[in-house]
């Protein structure tokens, strides 16, 4: 859950950068979980596997620092939109979500860091 939060935290809500951006605060995070061509490019960028755009760059770039501060350079908006986008991702696609813990969390530190967050937003992964 804490690697999505993160990882969506940007992927979803904005690019990160030394005061994560709000410019991407508009972008419409349900057509985004609603289509899953758009969705698993986001994730193919995260995973290495497709070319990102540039907005899959930043968030590729920044995701690390974001994982391991916490995201405490996030606002409520980005925080917002991460937990709606984790909560898709392990309830409708957790196929790409166990991928993307894999890659960003394969050791289990930020799972065990952000698991009483998972459970205060009914996140079951």
């Amino acid at each position: 859950m804490h690697i999505a939060l993160f990882f969506v935290t940007a992927l979803v809500v904005g690019v990160l950068s030394e005061e994560y951006t709000s410019k991407y605060n508009n972008i419409d995070l349900d057509a985004i979980v609603r289509n899953d061509r758009l969705l698993k490019n986001y994730v193919d960028c995260l995973l290495g596997r497709a070319k990102c755009t540039k907005e899959g760059n930043e968030l590729k770039k920044h995701v690390g620092d974001a994982l391991e501060t916490g995201c405490a350079k996030c606002s409520e908006a980005h925080k917002a939109g991460v937990r709606r986008v984790i909560k898709y991702l392990v309830e409708n696609r957790k196929d790409w979500w166990d991928q993307l813990v894999q890659k960003y969390d394969p050791n289990g530190v930020y799972r065990k860091k952000y698991q009483n967050l998972g459970k205060q937003e009914n996140i079951a992964y």
